[in-house]
């Protein structure tokens, strides 16, 4: 009898040479999406038992605790990220703790790739592909935020000010790699002020 394992949807896929960022994808990400009222403080109170932080309640923030981040989706959304070997026991320690509180914690790691973009000029090759400003003061580190990327639906994570991750469902997981591995081409590298000298 096969044995079950998992497969990233980006197995197998490198980064190609001539970029102007670092670009890789992150496999072994974990990912619980929690939902609940965030007005219900036993709600509030029962996943702060669990992941040791309050859930974010900042429209567009997440917070951190050890090898645990939380992503705030919506007013009663947040997305949880932990190392993928730790999904099960974290979900089940949320599932009890959250027992006769209305809420729903599932486990969706196999739901989207994500991908790492890093480097000087990574904010400018994501603009390429969404309306977003990514220039302003509303996108530094820990911002997170849905968004149209290269037409498809994304999620993107600003790690730190270089550095960001961006989620999109599996099946579009090659095409938003290819979208990146194109446009973070040296020879597609753009500066957003003043004179450009032309391409060779």
């Amino acid at each position: 009898m096969s044995e079950l394992y998992h497969e990233s949807p980006l197995a197998g896929v490198t980064a190609p040479s001539g970029l102007a960022v670092s670009l890789r994808e992150i496999p072994d990400r974990g990912m619980i999406d929690l939902r609940g009222l965030g007005n219900d403080k036993k709600f509030a109170a029962a996943a702060k038992e669990v992941l040791g932080v309050a859930l974010p309640k900042t429209p567009r923030s997440s917070v951190a605790w050890g090898d645990i981040k939380v992503l705030w989706l919506s007013i009663d959304q947040w997305l949880i990220l932990c190392p993928r070997t730790k999904v099960s026991e974290l979900l089940a320690a949320l599932r009890s703790a959250l027992a006769g509180i209305h809420s729903l914690a599932v486990d969706v790691s196999d739901m989207r790739a994500v991908i790492r973009m890093e480097g000087d000029g990574s904010r400018e090759v994501l603009m390429k592909g969404t309306s977003l400003d990514l220039l302003s003061a509303d996108y530094q580190a820990g911002s997170c935020r849905r968004m149209r990327f290269a037409e498809i639906a994304a999620l993107l994570h600003v790690v730190e000010d270089d550095i960001f991750d961006i989620y999109v469902f599996r099946s579009y997981a090659h095409y938003a790699w290819e979208f990146l591995a194109t446009t973070a081409r040296e020879s597609a590298k753009v500066k957003l002020f003043g004179a450009q000298s032309a391409p060779v």
